[in-house]
């Protein structure tokens, strides 16, 4: 049985909420030993040398909280005159170099970097924008909204205006806003309601209203999807993940397939993404890349327990026989090797 079937798992399974912003599951906490001279000073001695020493980089900028990587760019600044940035930029290439680069940005401005990449160039890349904005919380919408007018002066919203269109794109729009509800009761006979008006306004008729699908999956809180998906299973022969799959298709299907994934099982949502990343012919290192350092502080153990549970094997090993260099070093740093 697929993990997206085990719908009992719903009932007890807390980890999943996509308001969790704690770091109590991530692989990556506060030194305890925090030098930050120390720090800047090895920094230093592996940028300024004679050839980049890549061990020293990875092993102080994996080994540190992100507020820990702030306060190391503000004193490496202090001391160089040069952002700490900008040196590593100069100094690696690749995917490394992007690695070092999101590891160094606070979570808010990555977050921003990676939706402005997303928009930009002659297409848009609309499976990154489904991921940001399916698994985020209002609070982490807002960070990043804000960051996008203080560095464009434009509203995000109005820019994803020009980029997306549709019924994407009004979904979309709906979760850039960043105004989802977030109690955390749940309304049981609302749950009931809202699997009746999913049922008839998919399975049931001839044609789909994409609407009503629109309109309960971008607003409802997390808890009451939950229910609703629970309820939906127990009036139709399929689940909600099933039915979406049948009356829809191309952006607006994968972006309603996530947002339930993600109230479902935020970890196992997760642990396909980078499942695939890693399959086939080639590697998506930037959704390795996303994925590992935006969850690194809040539930990447979470996301290797399912990606063991799903796939069979560790996501150590894996990334051990797809990626490799220091690329690849730095990214199994960040998983770290236990399951």
């Amino acid at each position: 049985m697929s993990v997206w079937d085990d719908l009992e798992m719903l009932l007890d399974s807390p980890s999943s909420s996509v308001t969790v912003t704690s770091n109590a599951r991530g692989t990556v906490k506060e030194t305890t030993n925090f030098k930050v001279e120390e720090d800047v000073a090895a920094l230093r001695k592996a940028i300024e040398g004679l050839g980049t020493t890549e061990k020293t980089l990875i092993e102080v900028l994996t080994q540190r909280s992100n507020a820990q990587r702030q306060l190391i760019g503000t004193a490496y600044q202090k001391a160089t005159g040069r952002t700490l940035v900008a040196d590593l930029k100069g100094e690696t290439h690749g995917d490394f170099e992007d690695l070092l680069v999101a590891l160094v940005t606070p979570p808010a401005v990555y977050d921003c970097h990676e939706v402005m990449k997303a928009m930009k160039g002659p297409g848009t890349t609309e499976s990154t924008l489904t991921e940001i904005f399916a698994s985020i919380s209002n609070k982490q919408i807002k960070a990043l909204s804000d960051v996008y007018h203080k560095e464009t002066g434009r509203l995000l919203v109005q820019d994803l205006k020009s980029e997306v269109s549709g019924d994407y794109g009004k979904a979309l729009l709906i979760l850039a806003e960043g105004k989802r509800d977030e109690s955390p009761n749940v309304d049981t006979a609302k749950a009931k309601a809202d699997a009746k008006a999913l049922y008839e306004a998919g399975e049931k008729k001839w044609g789909t209203d994409e609407e009503k699908f629109i309109d309960i999956l971008c607003h409802r809180s997390v808890p009451q999807l939950r229910q609703t998906v629970i309820e939906y299973k127990s009036i139709s022969k399929k689940t909600l993940q099933e039915s979406i799959k049948s009356e829809m298709s191309g952006h607006l299907e994968n972006l309603l397939v996530a947002i339930v994934k993600c109230v479902e099982n935020l970890p196992a949502y997760f642990a396909e993404r980078l499942f695939k990343a890693m399959k086939g012919a080639g590697t998506t290192e930037s959704t390795l890349t996303r994925i590992l350092v935006s969850r690194s502080e809040i539930d990447l153990m979470d996301i290797k327990a399912e990606y063991k549970k799903m796939f069979g094997c560790t996501l150590y090993n894996q990334l051990e026989s797809e990626v490799s260099g220091d690329y690849g070093k730095t990214l199994k740093q960040l998983c770290g090797q236990d399951g």
